[in-house]
């Protein structure tokens, strides 16, 4: 039986462990095409998901890939023209998704 050791994978081939969260934005963040920005920002990002409005004035995103990418999402997310709209962000992690790809917008 051979051991495969992890000192002998070449660099960035170490499995990395998905995780999926869901974040509520709230503030300024409906009528503003803070659901279209999310979604064509994660085309940029190897990340599954979706985002909606919700009926008390927050949007709901939640959001599956590896935790780095993750986080540069949410970054990219602030940084965007429309971040300056987000007065609170909620985060939880969420069980991981089954049978989603890509992004979208739910209504």
């Amino acid at each position: 039986m051979t051991l495969l050791s992890l000192d002998t994978l070449p660099a960035g081939s170490l499995p990395c462990a998905m995780e999926a969260r869901q974040y509520l934005f709230a503030g300024r963040v409906q009528g503003v095409g803070f659901r279209y920005t999310a979604k064509q920002l994660a085309k940029g990002f190897d990340v599954t998901g979706w985002v909606k409005n919700l009926d008390d004035g927050r949007v709901e995103l939640q959001i599956m890939g590896e935790a780095e990418e993750i986080d540069e999402y949410i970054s990219d997310l602030h940084d965007s023209p429309l971040g300056h709209h987000i007065h609170e962000q909620e985060e939880r992690a969420v069980p991981l998704f089954e049978r989603v790809g890509g992004f979208s917008i739910e209504r």
